[in-house]
């Protein structure tokens, strides 16, 4: 790991830390037919936030160290994961910093709480009924608050385009899979594929999801009203974008 990856996680985990510890209302161990489990009890708009950030930079974490042992493919699995986490929290967040909670950011989190299981604990007799939010609504949500150039409807149809490339990372499609082939003699990498130009492919594409995360933590900061954090992070986003040799504008 870089220094400038490396210093990235490192303010992530710090302002994490401290968004966590400034919340009015922690986690209750509460009991379950199943056993004892923390839960919320407020359940507001907050708590959804910080959740959705806890498994964004988990995530992340996590398929950083798939590409470290080559496995790239496992790691296009969970950059999908990555894109509906960070839709996810851009779509809560813009209703506290640009809008306000809209009918369907309540379908959203009524969803987001709903328990797996009934209170028999029995997966044969419970029925979970999640309604969920369609990702083409969270979208175009997304693209109307930010206002892009593009019309929302396309600032959509671009989001659920890239979405559905890393979809067959997931399902395990076929020209996901052959991407696994090659080398001599030419053979499936089963245990990943650490010298083989993929690694390179993959690394790139990781940064993005870095950008993307850490610029999830900044929004998050500014919902949260947590200034320093919103400066400290923007300068160093600065930087991570000039030392990458890329430039995307005060807006980015």
């Amino acid at each position: 790991m870089d220094e400038d990856i490396a210093k990235l996680f490192e303010l992530m985990e710090i302002s994490f830390r401290d968004f966590e510890d400034a919340m009015p209302e922690k986690p209750k161990l509460v009991r379950k037919s199943y056993g004892e489990v923390y839960r919320f009890q407020e359940k507001d708009i907050y708590q959804a936030i910080i959740q959705k950030l806890a498994h964004a930079q988990s995530t992340l974490r996590a398929a950083l160290v798939l590409l470290e042992r080559g496995f790239v493919h496992e790691q296009g699995a969970l950059q999908r994961v990555l894109d509906e986490a960070n839709e996810d929290i851009l779509f809560l967040v813009y209703a506290v910093t640009n809008d306000s909670i809209t009918e369907l950011h309540e379908k959203f989190l009524d969803s987001f709480w709903e328990e797996e299981f009934n209170d028999s604990g029995d997966p044969l007799t419970s029925e979970q009924k999640r309604p969920m939010v369609s990702r083409k609504k969270i979208r175009a949500y997304i693209a109307r608050i930010e206002g892009v150039d593009l019309d929302p409807s396309r600032g959509a149809e671009l989001a659920r385009t890239m979405n559905k490339a890393y979809s067959g990372f997931v399902h395990g499609a076929s020209p996901h899979i052959m991407d696994k082939y090659g080398g001599y003699p030419p053979r499936f990498h089963i245990k990943g594929m650490l010298g083989t130009p993929r690694i390179d492919e993959h690394a790139s594409d990781l940064w993005n999801y870095m950008y993307r995360t850490f610029i999830s933590h900044i929004l998050v900061a500014k919902a949260l009203g947590a200034g320093r954090h919103v400066e400290i992070m923007t300068k160093y986003l600065r930087r991570f974008e000039e030392n990458a040799g890329k430039d995307y504008g005060p807006n980015a």
